[in-house]
This record gives C-alpha cells, structure tokens and sequence, in this order.
C-alpha cells in the first residue's frame, strides 16, 4: 500500500517537467446495462439509453480527478432468461437512475492537448458513486412504483432506501481532435451497496399478511408467475432472488470534451 501510495504521489506531484494542468468540461452520450436477479447471465439485450455531463481536473500529463453527473435508463426481465425457474418466476422492471461520479483516472501514456506526439492514451479509473433509483413495473397496462408495495413482505417504513452508492471502475482511450477538442470512449461499471436496484432480493413473504398490509394489487406485483407457464413458484419463505449478491450496472459512451487550460512550461534553471 505504501508503495502504491508513493507511486501516485510521484506521478501527481513528480512532473513538473511536462506538466499539463487545467479543466476539460464536455458530454457524453451511450448505453446503460443492468445485472442482478433479473439478468443473471449479463445479457445486454436490453441496453439502456444513457448521457451525461464530464469536468475533469488535469493535474498533470498522466493524473486526472474526475467529476460526472449521468442518466441512464437500466431494466431486466425473466422472460428472456434461459433458466426455467427465472421465466416462470416472470419479474420484470425499468428504472431511471441519477448518478453522480467521483473518479481518479490514470493516463497509460503522457497525454498533452495539441501535441502532435502525445496526443492519445488508453486510461484507468476507478472511485465511487452515488445515485437515485426507483424500480417499476407495469401490470395491466398501468405503471407502478415497486417499493411502495413491500413486494418481499417489508413493513411500511422499513421499505429499502432509493439513494444507495456504489464502487466505479473502468477503462477508456482519449484522443485529440484539436488543442481544445477531444474525444474520450469509455466503459464504466459500478458495484453498487443495494440488492434493490430491480426490487428483487429475498424470499416470498406471506401472501395473506401483503395482501391486509398493502392490497391485492401488491400480491400481484409480488407473484408474477401465475399464468406465465401454468405454474407457480411462489411459496412463502421461498427464494425469490439472491440476496447474497448486490445488484451493478454498466455504461459503455462516447464523450466530447472542451479544454480550458494551457500548457505550463518548465522553469528556466539560473
């Protein structure tokens, strides 16, 4: 660790010689994807829209904080799911999700704006996230808001919390297109703290106590199986997912940032 410690300060504070220091604020636009209960297999069939906004702090030519606030639309579905309990378990959900970002990025190469030689690099980030989601589901042509129904049998004010945060990581490549202009591709993902995310998690709770607690339609919402293939998995006490495994989430985009800063030059020794 101190090692690591000592390599990040070199690089943060060590190169003066080449350093590039300013602000890079842009966009970026691409798809979201979800894994959990509800995409075992990390299927991307149903890839979500995704867009954001970037600022990000050049320290020098190979360290960078960066700083994002993202939307991306993430969803699942047992009925494209291979495994037989899954399709007949028959969940499904959409979610917005509002994501702020704070990452430390590392440059694989020296990265300076308008040079003809160091003008691209590969990169690493990794730092953490905060963000806001809220599962729904659609039942007879109407859209409801999972959590207020207790689907795994919570009680009312016990119901898990919609603002959660999670581990970001990821890689990219940034290119030039001009000294200001540049164009960065990036694939981001985040081990979140919530099993929550497609309000699938625990076991099936007792129907008729969900039912006097919150109605007949959060049975429903709760028990999706009937019909699906003439049968039920819904038992009291019975998985209903994994709760030993948090949900993620991936993003894959194309950003378009603007450079405010120059490049500082070295002192001239005496």
């Amino acid at each position: 660790m101190k090692n690591l410690f000592l390599l990040f300060a070199f690089f943060l504070f060590g190169s003066s010689l080449s350093a590039q220091q300013g602000w890079e604020l842009g966009g970026w636009v691409g798809t979201s994807n979800y894994f959990g209960d509800l995409n075992t297999t990390f299927n991307v069939k149903e890839a979500g829209l995704a867009a954001g906004i970037i600022a990000r702090y050049n320290f020098n030519t190979r360290i960078c904080m960066k700083v994002t606030g993202n939307y991306l639309r993430v969803g699942g579905t047992d009925a494209n799911s291979d495994n037989t309990f899954e399709r007949t378990r028959n969940l499904n959900f959409r979610s917005d999700v509002w994501d702020g970002s704070f990452n430390f990025e590392f440059n694989f190469l020296n990265y300076v704006h308008g040079s003809r030689d160091e003008f691209f690099t590969p990169y690493l980030f990794a730092g953490f996230s905060i963000f806001q989601y809220n599962p729904t589901t659609e039942l007879d042509g109407v859209t409801y808001e999972l959590r207020a129904f207790g689907t795994e049998g919570q009680f009312r004010g016990e119901e898990y919390s919609t603002v959660s945060g999670g581990l970001n990581y990821g890689l990219g490549f940034k290119i030039d297109l001009s000294y200001r202009w540049s164009v960065n591709i990036e694939l981001s993902g985040r081990k979140i703290f919530t099993d929550y995310l497609d309000d699938v998690s625990g076991v099936y709770p007792d129907f008729n106590d969900l039912e006097s607690l919150r109605g007949d339609i959060a049975v429903a919402l709760s028990d999706r199986s009937v019909g699906a293939e003439g049968v039920s998995v819904a038992q009291e006490g019975r998985q209903r997912g994994n709760g030993r495994k948090n949900d993620s989430y991936a993003t894959l985009g194309v950003g378009i940032v603007y450079y405010f800063g120059s490049l500082k030059c070295p002192p001239i020794s005496r």
